[in-house]
Parts: structure tokens; sequence; C-alpha cells
């Protein structure tokens, strides 16, 4: 079941109908119960309808007029992501950051990438050992045994959806910067951590 949604109209009609009756209280547009009535329906309908967004807000999938909240609580914006991110990658990553259970496994990069809105793959690399290679490819000594890729598009684009863009938000962002910013914060710190964005994987 919705929560019901008043107009200002309709407060204004519970603020008049609450007065007294009599000749000083009257209903008239141009009368002072009018236009005081009027002037608080606003308010009303404001609080009204931030009450019934408050289950909506309650939960970091939904959230708007919270979103400040959950972002303070897990120390957002960082701000090595950027400014100018929508509503909807701004809760994407607080609800991958909520449920975050780490890893470092290649699956739990996916997933968490995925969590924030981008599909990427991850390339693992071996150092190279006689006999194991063949002719003509790349060689990888020692070190590359704890380096890895994530592949991803070259232009993450991210389109506003209706119901979850917010008034002011761009109709479509571009840019990797959040995927880069919250993988090297959980790639393990032994490994060194690539980004190709080519399409190659």
């Amino acid at each position: 079941m919705t929560a019901p949604i008043y107009s200002v109209a309709d407060f204004r009609t519970a603020l008049l109908n609450m007065l007294p009756r009599g000749r000083i209280w009257s209903r008239d547009p141009d009368a002072m119960p009018w236009r005081l009535a009027e002037v608080w329906a606003p308010t009303f309908q404001r609080a009204a309808q931030a009450a019934g967004n408050l289950i909506a807000d309650a939960f970091p999938g939904s959230t708007v007029t919270l979103l400040p909240e959950w972002e303070a609580t897990l120390g957002l914006p960082d701000p090595c992501a950027g400014e100018g991110a929508t509503i909807e990658l701004r809760r994407n990553q607080v609800v991958a950051r909520l449920t975050d259970n780490g890893g470092a496994s290649v699956p739990y990069f996916i997933q968490f990438a995925a969590a924030l809105g981008y599909a990427i793959t991850i390339t693992q690399f071996a150092p190279a050992r006689f006999g194991m290679a063949r002719f003509g490819t790349r060689y990888y000594g020692a070190p590359w045994a704890y380096v890895w890729q994530v592949n991803a598009p070259a232009v993450t684009v991210s389109s506003a959806r209706f119901g979850a863009a917010q008034f002011g938000d761009r109709y479509r962002t571009w840019g990797n910067l959040v995927l880069e910013c919250e993988i090297k914060a959980r790639a393990p710190a032994h490994t060194t951590v690539l980004f190709n964005y080519s399409g190659e994987r």
C-alpha cells in the first residue's frame, strides 16, 4: 500500500476546515484565514511528502533525501572519484560499499564492479616459462606474477533512468573514475593493478 499523496490545496482546505465558524473566520479567498492557510499549506505538503519518502530513504538503493547521510557514514564522496556524479551513481557506490564483504578473487572484483554499475573482465598474468609460451608472445618476467588487469569499456556511459534520476541530474555521464578509485582501494597490497580501456582482453 502506497502512502497517500496530498496536494497544497488539500492541506489548505484541511486548515480552513479546522477553523471555527463565524463571521470573522471567513473562507473567502481575500480574507485573512484563507491567506494564512495559503502560506502554511506548502510547508505541510513538503513535510508530508518527506514523511512519505522516509521508507524509500531508509534503504540506500532508493534513498534521495538521506543520501548525504549514507555517504557520510561510508566516507563518501571519495575525492578520487571526482565530482558531479548522478544520484544513481552515488547510490551505486553506497550500496557497493555496504554490501562489500571483502575478497581478492576474480569473481569478487567482477561482482563488486557490477554493483558499481561497470561490466568488467579481469586478465591475470604469469611469468613466462621456457616451453610454455608460444613464439611471438610477450615475455613476462617474474614480477608479472603479481600483476592483474581490469578490462572495461573505453568509456562507461551511465544514462539517467526515469524514477531513479533526480531533478538537475545529467542525462548521461561518462567515465571510469569511480571504478578505478574503488578497485585500487581493494587491490591486494602486494599486487599491481592495470586498467585496460581498449576493449581488448
